[in-house]
């Protein structure tokens, strides 16, 4: 156990201190003086000693036993999904929370992304890094990876589905998949999002009829707000429009800790957690929000060399997933406030508050400990090759 333990990559736990005490400042500061939302930043760091705990259990346990156990962990991923559908209550438009005892919630597509990671991992995996065939792995996996993106659409949850594509395609992208099937997909993906955007402006107002009939009016104002910034109305560019202002007004150095202007006279909402990268850019200019982006990239690096070490391909696959996911997420996250992605419900990883989201980014790094720390049977395996090669 001890051995296992020494394994963890340190930098990265320095980086996960550094981001637990980022994000109680930012989280205490876009919540101060707001009643309802007393104690976050209190929350925000028990839950981080949670995480911590979490991390440090998942790197002691064998990752390859989720391997074999992967189609129990499928189904039971999709039974979850399903159930919060029929039987969760509504919140913000979605069903997509289990409330538990004590005023926690459970978002069974957050638990999703690690289960999705895991199966295509294995049936990549069965490749042994040969390149992916069509019928027999493309298209299995596509089969696996459609069930949960559907059930997470029609609850709705249009940000998560998004991930799960990411996820599939970052991990194929690594898997050795053919350039001529690369080409295809990518021809797809670009005629689809032309074909969306052509046939959104041709039936606007039909669809803006349809969605309103079906009580999903914010799905229309997010589209028709970032396809037609010019056209939309002042209600459906109003967040990305004060998001865009703070930031700006932010500067190089920023207005100061807890001194933003636009954060503190309410006029952003959820700043607390999809929001987050706006008290950044506001309170701490441009230098703020660069150092944020370089904690990230420090993070990923050391995630990709864990990669790289692995003499189980499954495990780097896993890594890999793990790091698409993050990827995204921070693109998306900051992306939206700056004007370059549509707005969605996706949080900024380790920073944004939700008990949910960190607790599964920290499984997620102890996920990769794990991959580092149970490589003796394969490295042993492969220091035999060497001494039998001589």
């Amino acid at each position: 156990m001890l051995d296992k333990l020494k394994k963890m990559d340190w930098g990265i736990v320095l980086l996960l201190l550094v981001l637990m005490v980022v994000s109680t400042l930012l989280v205490r500061s876009a919540t101060y003086g707001d009643p309802q939302f007393k104690s976050y930043d209190v929350k925000t760091l028990i839950f981080y000693g949670i995480g911590f705990v979490v991390m440090v259990l998942v790197t002691l346990f064998d990752y390859r036993i989720l391997l074999k156990i992967w189609v129990y962990l499928y189904v039971f991923g999709i039974i979850l999904l399903v159930v919060v559908y029929l039987t969760a209550p509504e919140i913000n438009g979605a069903r997509s929370w289990f409330q538990l005892p004590g005023g926690l919630n459970f978002q069974p597509a957050e638990m999703e992304k690690v289960i999705l990671i895991i199966t295509i991992a294995f049936l990549m995996g069965r490749r042994q890094g040969d390149p992916l065939r069509v019928r027999q792995d493309l298209l299995l996996i596509a089969a696996f990876s459609f069930v949960p993106f559907v059930l997470v659409m029609i609850q709705p949850d249009l940000g998560n589905a998004i991930i799960y594509l990411v996820i599939v395609l970052g991990m194929l992208w690594i898997g050795n998949v053919r350039y001529t099937h690369v080409l295809l997909g990518l021809t797809i993906v670009i005629g689809s999002l032309v074909l969306f955007v052509f046939m959104f402006n041709q039936y606007n107002t039909e669809i803006k009829n349809f969605l309103v009939e079906k009580e999903k009016t914010h799905w229309y104002e997010r589209i028709n707000g970032f396809i037609n910034p010019d056209k939309a109305s002042d209600k459906e560019v109003y967040q990305a429009n004060k998001a865009k202002i703070a930031i700006g007004s932010g500067g190089l150095t920023g207005d100061g800790y807890m001194k933003g202007d636009s954060k503190n006279r309410k006029f952003i909402p959820y700043p607390y957690s999809d929001a987050i990268f706006v008290v950044v850019g506001e309170e701490f200019g441009f230098q703020g929000a660069a150092i944020v982006l370089l904690l990230y990239f420090l993070l990923i690096y050391r995630m990709i060399l864990i990669s790289f070490q692995c003499y189980d391909i499954r495990g780097s696959f896993i890594i890999i997933g793990i790091v698409s996911m993050y990827v995204f997420q921070i693109f998306q996250n900051i992306g939206m406030m700056i004007g370059l992605m549509p707005i969605t419900g996706i949080t900024l990883p380790f920073i944004s508050y939700g008990g949910t989201s960190l607790l599964l980014n920290m499984m997620c790094i102890g996920l990769v400990f794990s991959v580092k720390a149970h490589q003796e049977k394969y490295e042993l395996d492969h220091i035999a090759v060497q001494r039998k090669a001589r």
